[in-house]
């Protein structure tokens, strides 16, 4: 993350609605319709402070910020340049997390910790280029890796190679291809789906099979069935990363 002045960094915060959200109108609607721009604005400061061991004043800010706004970011957290939080509402941060630079994250989304030892680093580290969909819980002091895309309602809860599509609970690694627009949730498949498809599937070929048997008869379909079935269940082995 590259140091430069808190005012520069707070004009780059203001251009990403422009930039992120064809929604957006008019400048002016920055002023009401963006709580996520604002919560960030008031964390710079906050942050300032914090640094300087201002730790009352900080928290002081960020309460406030909460109250108004419905986000809870810690003033320690430790955020980069040009983060837009899309909505927001819902959002926490915690006290240790790291968010990297040119981060995208929706409503919702809790970068927490999962045990309560001070002075450890308990939070997640969100490298670059990464987008995070509403409702994510990411959790523990894991790192998820440069450009990757963790779907919506996922809990992750270990690291994330670099450039790798996320989705579960818990979250799995999944190969996809590399979608141009990093906001195409609608492209990221579901696991889930194609597992229980599966199962179905199986569960209705050994139906077949046992009825075949009872009534003595070769049914040659079945086996077809069953062949294709395992290249299905082997395609699905393929898009899991364990």
């Amino acid at each position: 993350m590259s140091h430069i002045s808190i005012w520069q960094t707070i004009k780059e915060d203001f251009s990403q609605p422009i930039k992120n959200d064809p929604a957006l109108n008019s400048k002016f609607e920055l002023l009401f319709n963006y709580p996520g721009v604002w919560a960030l604005v008031n964390y710079r400061f906050a942050h300032k402070l914090h640094v300087h061991n201002f730790k009352l004043f900080a928290r002081i800010i960020m309460g406030i910020t909460q109250f108004i706004t419905n986000i809870d970011i810690h003033p320690a957290a430790v955020i980069g340049r040009r983060v837009f939080f899309d909505h927001a509402f819902g959002l926490v941060v915690g006290e240790t997390a790291i968010i990297g630079d040119d981060i995208l994250i929706y409503q919702g989304v809790t970068l927490g910790g999962v045990n309560l030892n001070k002075g450890e680093k308990r939070h997640p580290t969100i490298l670059s280029g990464t987008v995070i969909g509403a409702g994510v819980k990411i959790l523990g002091d894991i790192t998820i890796g440069h450009n990757c895309r963790i779907g919506s309602n996922s809990v992750v809860i270990k690291d994330i190679p670099n450039n790798t599509t996320a989705v579960g609970i818990p979250a799995r690694a999944i190969t996809t291809k590399k979608d141009k627009n990093p906001m195409a949730h609608n492209k990221i498949p579901d696991i889930n789906k194609e597992l229980f498809v599966y199962l179905f599937k199986r569960v209705k070929i050994l139906e077949d099979a046992v009825i075949a048997c009872d009534k003595s008869i070769c049914n040659k379909d079945i086996k077809k069935k069953d062949i294709e079935l395992e290249k299905m269940y082997k395609s699905y082995l393929k898009t899991i990363k364990n």
